[in-house]
């Protein structure tokens, strides 16, 4: 496997980085991914979360778009929210 270190990355840091997060439509969901997406993103801000339900409701997508100031912000966040038990997918 590559140095993490190494590899290398189309994207150009600092830049706005849009991040959607799904899961089962619950009371709770929306604030728990906020949560997650607020312990390495501080500056983000909870008015920009765009939230939409499945077509039949049962699921809800959250995109929260941040300020990624690297490689490595953006891969500690998707491991968190990854590993988050009410967090389905991470796109």
């Amino acid at each position: 496997m590559a140095d993490p270190q190494s590899r290398q990355t189309l994207l150009e840091f600092p830049c706005d980085f849009p991040i959607k997060i799904m899961g089962a439509r619950v009371d709770g969901f929306a604030q728990a991914v906020l949560e997650v997406v607020l312990v390495h993103a501080p500056d983000f801000d909870a008015a920009t979360m765009e939230m939409r339900p499945s077509s039949k409701g049962n699921y809800l997508a959250v995109t929260c778009t941040f300020r990624a100031e690297s490689q490595e912000q953006v891969d500690n966040l998707y491991r968190a929210l990854t590993s988050h038990p009410m967090v389905k997918v991470v796109l």
